[in-house]
């Protein structure tokens, strides 16, 4: 079997890849961006199998189909289950809520090879498209976190947060009352922690709640800057490979 990983996050991919090697399924090549699988189809054969991470750092995945044709069978990874119909629509044999489950991972590569799709004729199975509009994928986010204080501990609503930050190799919360508080949490593991309807990570340093967010400024090397609420001890810059996927989040 053919396997090609198309994964924004290189240790997320590398973590995949572990992961079906212990299934015996080795992949043959991994890819990190829209561009660059692009550029890869249109020079390669394409592979049997693709797991497809939905939101890369150029892009939306499915921009990918608009410049070429793949037949190859697709099983979708992502952390935004509203991408889960649109994945659907295409070649996906399953859909594979992040932070992906090995017992999840192993019946969706069975899944594959009972199936055994043809590479130019796909055939999707719309009972599983009708089990995904009936029982929706559900999933629970953090709602507080906890601060030590001195011999307390301190409650923290995720609605008071305007902000994640990191400095000085620890992780901070700022509340909307202008106060800064350090968690024993990153911001890699917050990812899989925070709603992405409320939170979106800008870049290396921040993670910022939509409500928060008070102005949009363009800035310099196709960024943006934005002014938050309370929050004015540094500059809140959107990396500008995140400026795309911050517009999309917006809306």
């Amino acid at each position: 079997m053919n396997v090609l990983i198309i994964e924004d996050e290189k240790p997320s991919a590398r973590y995949l890849q572990r992961m079906l090697e212990k299934q015996e399924v080795n992949v043959n090549q991994m890819l990190h961006s829209v561009e660059e699988a692009v550029a890869w189809f249109q020079n390669n054969e394409h592979p049997d199998l693709i797991f497809l991470d939905i939101q890369l750092s150029d892009g939306l995945s499915f921009e990918i189909f608009d410049s070429v044709e793949v037949n190859s069978a697709i099983i979708f990874t992502t952390a935004f289950d509203e991408y889960a119909l649109q994945a659907f629509k295409l070649n996906s044999i399953d859909y594979l809520l992040k932070p992906i489950d090995e017992e999840e991972l192993q019946c969706a590569v069975k899944k594959y090879k009972s199936f055994k799709p043809s590479p130019t004729n796909v055939q999707l199975n719309f009972e599983d498209i009708k089990k995904l509009l009936v029982n929706p994928v559900e999933r629970e986010y953090k709602k507080r976190f906890t601060t030590k204080i001195g011999q307390h501990i301190k409650m923290i609503s995720v609605d008071e947060i305007e902000c994640f930050y990191s400095e000085n190799k620890g992780t901070y919360a700022h509340t909307a009352d202008g106060r800064d508080y350090l968690l024993e949490t990153t911001l890699e593991q917050l990812e899989q922690e925070l709603s992405p309807e409320t939170f979106f990570r800008i870049s290396r340093k921040f993670y910022i709640n939509i409500n928060s967010i008070k102005d949009i400024i363009a800035y310099t090397n196709s960024r943006l800057q934005l002014k938050l609420n309370s929050y004015k001890e540094q500059e809140v810059i959107v990396a500008r490979e995140r400026v795309k996927d911050f517009k999309l989040w917006l809306e």
